[in-house]
């Protein structure tokens, strides 16, 4: 019986899409206003259509509500273009192949993902390094569901309890990212939340935050798993 729901954020935290993350913005701005931004917004736990937003006023576009669809359409076009540039020039985080083998293998758990990543784009970013076969993507909660990602743990939630018929309480939802915008995200929704320091906060800082737990990366594959797994038994 499924008792514990694991949402994984994606950028910084399963992977490394480097360069590429910053650039299919940049194309995308540029296939639709014909010009690209002069500097570059702090991506790291925002969702995409906050980050096009950002980015707007950046650039001093006015309308914004008009152009945010179109430019995360061409966001969706321009990332399923690179899919075998991310998978050349990408990297998976440190342990994260092996501990998502072992939490698929515990038949308690459903493990899905928590991004700031429109649905598309999340899928093509797993799927380029084969992480998707660990994960219900189905399930997940994406940038696409809602702008504020502070929102997206219940719609986690609510998808997973009808799709496998299970109720999933606050208590048995951890949230893992890397950053305190992940932190933030898993209390709004009153879930647990474990910070990992692969994406651009290291896990010093990120101990300080008030998250359940905080680690280096992923690698202790039994000590993690023993943490997300801790009053199962």
């Amino acid at each position: 019986m499924l008792r514990r729901l694991l949402l994984w954020d994606i950028d910084g935290t399963l992977v490394r899409a480097g360069e590429l993350g910053a650039l299919v913005f940049d194309q995308a701005l540029e296939d639709v206003f014909g010009r690209r931004p002069e500097t570059r917004v702090r991506m790291s736990g925002k969702t995409d259509p906050q980050i096009v937003r950002e980015y707007l006023a950046l650039m001093h576009i006015a309308e914004e509500e008009h152009h945010v669809p179109a430019v995360v359409g061409h966001l969706e076009r321009r990332m399923a273009a690179a899919a075998e540039e991310l998978r050349a020039n990408g990297t998976i985080c440190p342990g994260v192949d092996r501990l998502l083998a072992a939490v698929a293998a515990d038949r308690r758990i459903l493990s899905s993902v928590l991004t700031g990543n429109i649905a598309p784009n999340a899928v093509v970013k797993l799927a380029a390094f084969g992480l998707d076969r660990w994960l219900d993507l189905e399930v997940g909660a994406y940038g696409s569901d809602h702008a504020d990602r502070r929102m997206l743990v219940p719609v986690a939630m609510t998808r997973a309890a009808t799709s496998y018929s299970a109720r999933f309480t606050p208590d048995d939802v951890w949230v893992i990212g890397d950053s305190e915008r992940d932190l933030a995200c898993a209390q709004a929704g009153g879930a647990h939340c474990l910070l990992v320091g692969t994406g651009r906060t290291p896990a010093e800082e990120l101990a300080v935050l008030g998250a359940d737990a905080a680690v280096d990366d992923l690698s202790d594959t039994d000590g993690i798993l023993k943490l997300l797994t801790a009053g199962l038994d």
